[in-house]
């Protein structure tokens, strides 16, 4: 179905206020007021928000909103909140595609990350620009979903191309229908649409021709050390690049009790920090930086591929985004890969 612009997100705002359909709250990717950059958040709608669907992801990562920060592991304290998060874009759904798989599996479910997964309805949208670091490509991806959402935006002029993927999101598109008026989607708005995502899609692969590597990970593993430790010079441990990634969820567990309140709260760990999987001794598996850093990569692109069937990177490029040390993530990828071929050969 195809709705103007304007009257979707205005019933998105009224869904947020009259709780329809039982939604407590919606969030969208909104700019905020001192942005020079287009760089966007997730916030709760309002009417204050300058809403942006049809750019790049947002900075913060999709797990935010289903692997909280910190949270209280008091099962009595979890909310009953259902919830819409809209914008959502490829790179996100397919990091959430493997925290599926990492947290709600037959030998462990993760009640907290279960629960919003349960209770989120998500509306992901094709990207209108590509970001400064964007590099899906690279990891196969498209800068467009093709699953894992449960309705799915498209821009087309001033209106949007809405496509259902899920039981929910049919049921929700019918809703909106009662609400909104519609028009069905004809042959020339699915070929506009396709050649937008083939116009973004050739800007991205364009922009990225220099970062293409050779697609045998295991060099990676293979590479020699010393590149390692030239590659993690810059780096300073600050694990700016795993609390940002989409599909890091490693964690660290504290009691906080106090008085007659028994209180165990989680919160993000980081493979980058020094005291990292240090042991009451004082051991530690990795006390040098350069193999903490090499961990990181071999984690993406080879532990989790072997555990969970899916590559750890997004090609989000958040983490190239959010390092100090400008260290761009696919370069070192490139670098360290070549040059296994170069000595292979």
């Amino acid at each position: 179905m195809i709705v103007k612009a304007n009257d979707f997100i205005s019933f998105l705002k009224k869904v947020d206020k009259e709780k329809i359909d039982g939604f407590s709250e919606v969030i969208v990717p909104a700019k905020p007021k001192y942005s020079t950059n287009g760089h966007t958040y997730f916030h709760r709608i309002s009417e204050d928000n300058e809403i942006v669907l049809d750019s790049f992801r947002t900075v913060d990562p999709i797990k935010i909103l289903f692997y909280l920060v910190r949270e209280s592991m008091n099962s009595e304290k979890t909310r009953n909140t259902k919830r819409i998060i809209v914008g959502v874009k490829q790179c996100d759904l397919k990091a959430l595609e493997l925290t599926d798989i990492a947290l709600i599996n037959k030998n462990f479910i993760d009640p907290g990350y279960k629960h919003w997964r349960e209770n989120t309805l998500i509306i992901s949208s094709d990207c209108g620009e590509i970001g400064e670091n964007c590099s899906c490509n690279l990891m196969d991806g498209k800068p467009y979903p093709g699953k894992g959402f449960d309705i799915n935006i498209s821009s087309i002029y001033d209106n949007y191309f809405l496509q259902a993927g899920s039981p929910g999101g049919e049921k929700f598109l019918v809703t909106m229908s009662s609400h909104i008026g519609f028009e069905t989607c004809k042959d020339v708005d699915t070929s506009e649409i396709q050649k937008k995502r083939e116009k973004i899609f050739a800007s991205l692969e364009e922009r990225n021709l220099s970062l293409r590597a050779k697609r045998d990970f295991i060099n990676l593993k293979l590479s020699d050390l010393e590149l390692w430790k030239d590659e993690s010079t810059s780096c300073v441990g600050c694990g700016a690049c795993t609390n940002i990634c989409p599909t890091c969820y490693c964690l660290i567990l504290n009691d906080e009790t106090e008085a007659q309140e028994f209180m165990k709260v989680r919160s993000y760990d980081s493979c980058q920090w020094n005291g990292y999987a240090r042991v009451a001794g004082g051991g530690t598996p990795r006390p040098k930086m350069f193999e903490r850093f090499r961990n990181r990569y071999l984690c993406k692109y080879l532990y989790m591929k072997s555990n969970f069937g899916l590559y750890g990177c997004t090609g989000c490029g958040r983490c190239t985004e959010a390092c100090p040390g400008k260290i761009s993530f696919m370069k070192v990828v490139k670098n360290t890969a070549e040059n296994f071929s170069e000595v292979a050969q």
